[in-house]
């Protein structure tokens, strides 16, 4: 009976082994973040150096003096097609662009994972979803993924005139694949860019961020 007992303990181990092992690798992710949770003051962001979907090398300094919103995409996750079958993420970038903030989408994806394209690829999706973001970034080798620690599509990281990372984590605070859901959440990136574009703290500069896990 003991040697029974013993047995079906095991067993139940390596069930809870085998489901860690299966959530943290596949579709939904909720994430710390890269950036580690941030305390006191704003982190410097990371520079990288990234090519575009038009051959174009896009460094984060470039941008100094500028509001940055960096957005972790992959076009095959149902939690960006919430985003963007709904149009709510062409209304921000069309929006904050419209405003002077630097919008770039980055794919990290690696060849032959999900939501991997060629650049060709990647300027026909823009087109096609009426996408409005400043560049579409390839970060095939997870380069500039890494250094933000990013850990979900969508990601999204917003960083003031200074380089300094003022909010890291989810778009907004409601994780579902529900694009009807999109209308009703609030959103952290739009809180964090008005309050900060206004000259105030930003409030929340730290979530959870939510969706699939990127594919390095």
């Amino acid at each position: 009976m003991r040697h029974v007992r013993l047995a079906l303990i095991v067993l139940l181990a390596c069930g809870l082994v085998a489901g860690y092992a299966w959530s943290s690798t596949n579709a939904v992710a909720m994430s710390e973040s890269a950036a580690t949770q941030p305390s006191g003051e704003a982190p410097k962001a990371p520079d990288f150096a990234v090519v575009d979907s038009h051959g174009e090398t896009h460094h984060l300094s470039d941008y100094a003096g500028k509001f940055v919103v960096l957005e972790w995409i992959n076009h095959e996750c149902p939690f960006v097609r919430k985003h963007y079958e709904s149009g709510n993420m062409q209304k921000l970038q069309e929006t904050y662009t419209g405003k002077g903030v630097v919008w770039l989408s980055i794919c990290s994806s690696a060849p032959g994972k999900q939501g991997n394209m060629s650049a060709e690829e990647w300027n026909q999706a823009t087109a096609e979803k009426n996408a409005k973001p400043t560049a579409v970034l390839l970060d095939e080798d997870g380069t500039a993924g890494h250094a933000y620690e990013a850990k979900t599509t969508p990601h999204m990281f917003v960083i003031n005139p200074a380089g300094e990372l003022i909010y890291q984590g989810a778009i907004d605070d409601t994780p579902s694949a529900d694009k009807a859901d999109a209308a009703t959440a609030h959103n952290y990136v739009t809180a964090a860019l008005e309050e900060a574009m206004a000259g105030q703290a930003v409030t929340t500069a730290f979530t959870k961020s939510y969706g699939c896990s990127v594919k390095y």
